[in-house]
């Protein structure tokens, strides 16, 4: 049976920040379950005078992200004085880059979610994720960062829109048996091409789950059939060995460890490519 506790998130931007460690952190308490009181956009005293009041009703741990040393002191205070712990999840991060570079920060609250050069790019990843998923675009496909390739029901579609999301341009492609692939991705230079593989057997499983989702007949032919989705995973492994191309197995990672593992191979696509410019 669960324990309940109250979680006070306070920021003085939309929360997403130290929503992101909570939800990290949450997932090593599976025997705790958290009641969350979410208080973003808090920047002026009377507004945390009214998160303090919240807190006294349902005393918690409160965690926060303030760049604003008097509101700072004001929740760390009034905290102390009801005798809940309190901490700020960005200050040693902060010390330690400030120590590092060896200058002030400037305290600006939800400076990250300004609309930047880098906010835009993103915009721009997701626009060429949308038109080039599930095998769309290729007669641009070549200006990918990275192109994912794998069997029905890989993951490629989320994890090239979680790309996106990083401001990556990525493009998925279907690998189906018997259909060679395009010309377009066999002579593309210029971005990462990734396979993506996964265990036959949960792959059949995903398959039929997804046939019932839509209504669909999941008899025994090819597409659920066990023998015949080990040959299909085969032979796409034997594409990406032929090719020299990265594999990742995405059968025990989430999306996000799957993104993770293709942006540390981007990174290394990319320095080999700045290596060759300039021999």
């Amino acid at each position: 049976m669960p324990s309940y506790h109250h979680l006070h998130l306070v920021s003085d931007a939309t929360g997403e920040t130290v929503g992101t460690v909570v939800r990290a952190c949450s997932v090593q308490f599976r025997q705790i379950e958290t009641i969350e009181h979410a208080w973003t956009m808090v920047r002026t005293p009377l507004h945390m005078e009214r998160v303090l009041a919240g807190i006294g009703a349902n005393p918690g741990p409160v965690l926060f992200t303030l760049v604003d040393g008097k509101l700072r002191r004001q929740l760390t205070e009034g905290c102390a004085r009801l005798a809940v712990p309190c901490v700020s999840i960005l200050d040693p991060v902060i010390a330690v880059l400030a120590s590092h570079y060896g200058v002030e920060t400037e305290g600006r609250p939800g400076a990250q979610h300004e609309m930047d050069a880098e906010y835009f790019e993103r915009i721009a990843a997701m626009d060429f994720a949308l038109a080039h998923d599930d095998g769309a675009g290729l007669e641009t496909i070549h200006k990918a960062d990275v192109i994912l390739l794998g069997v029905s029901r890989t993951s490629k579609t989320p994890t090239t829109v979680y790309l996106a999301n990083r401001g990556i341009r990525a493009a998925n492609y279907p690998l189906v048996p018997g259909v060679a692939l395009p010309q377009e991705i066999e002579r593309a230079e210029g971005p990462l091409i990734v396979g993506l593989t996964k265990d036959p057997a949960r792959l059949v499983d995903i398959r039929r789950n997804r046939l019932r989702m839509i209504g669909g007949d999941a008899k025994e032919d090819d597409y659920v059939d066990l023998d015949s989705v080990r040959r299909e995973v085969a032979e796409a492994r034997r594409l990406f060995t032929r090719h020299g191309w990265p594999v990742v197995d995405v059968t025990r990672r989430s999306i996000e460890e799957t993104a993770a593992a293709i942006i540390t191979r981007l990174a290394n696509h990319r320095a080999e490519q700045a290596e060759g410019a300039a021999r």
